[in-house]
């Protein structure tokens, strides 16, 4: 096993984060940071949502939020040392709150606790990890168990529907809509894709790949909303107008 793959087997892990953290004093987003991704995050949050970003790390993402009004963050990590970092830089910012935690149990929360939650990476990165498909279904239950009805999971990753679509629906009573937005590192200041419009999604993500082409240089944003009967016919009938 080469290097990059050993370290990607350990993703899931607190002690390569614990190590990471220690050696890296950041700050470092994943994937796109929040300028990017704020109008769709308008879309579908209010300011005075209770919000959940999974996987914090040493991101900035949850002060800019705050900084751009919304009222409620709460950030969690699996990393004891990246927690303490970060509780100590934003000490004097209460709305902006830290907790040692592991997404596949949040015991720590009361279910029906969060109108949002947010993650950048960090499925991915239990994706990547030891047992991956078992460790990814205890995330996602502990997230539906802790959304609101009609609560908002929103998935920024690199996985395509016919990697990740599956494993959302698995969930029964979510909807699921995709955006896309290209990647930071890589695009000019105008995106190709309109980033608050949903695709077309089909089962076999067929539609996708006919709006997109092969191969897309985009990051994928799937849009789970917690048994939304309305945003299930809204999305159909977004289908139907396509």
């Amino acid at each position: 096993m080469t290097g990059g793959a050993a370290a990607s087997q350990a993703y899931g892990e607190a002690w390569y984060w614990d190590e990471r953290y220690r050696k890296e004093a950041g700050p470092f987003d994943w994937y796109q940071k929040y300028p990017a991704l704020a109008p769709l995050l308008r879309l579908y949050l209010a300011p005075h949502h209770s919000l959940l970003l999974v996987g914090c790390g040493n991101s900035v993402f949850g002060e800019n939020m705050v900084d751009d009004g919304y009222q409620d963050v709460v950030n969690i990590d699996i990393s004891s040392v990246v927690i303490e970092q970060m509780k100590k830089k934003y000490h004097d910012m209460p709305r902006l709150k830290y907790m040692k935690m592991d997404v596949k149990d949040m015991s720590d929360f009361e279910s029906g606790s969060f109108d949002a939650v947010i993650d950048k990476g960090t499925l991915d990165s239990i994706m990547c990890g030891q047992n991956s498909q078992e460790n990814a279904t205890k995330m996602l239950e502990e997230v539906n168990r802790i959304l609101k009805e009609k609560g908002v999971y929103m998935l920024i990753t690199y996985g395509d529907p016919s990697y990740r679509l599956r494993l959302l629906k698995d969930m029964e009573n979510w909807t699921v809509k995709l955006h896309v937005i290209e990647r930071w590192e890589k695009s000019s200041n105008q995106n190709k894709w309109e980033l608050t419009k949903p695709l077309p999604l089909d089962d076999d993500s067929t539609s996708v790949v006919a709006v997109l082409g092969p191969k897309p240089d985009v990051h994928y944003i799937y849009v789970c909303v917690k048994g939304d009967d309305g945003a299930r016919a809204d999305t159909k009938s977004g289908e139907a107008a396509n």
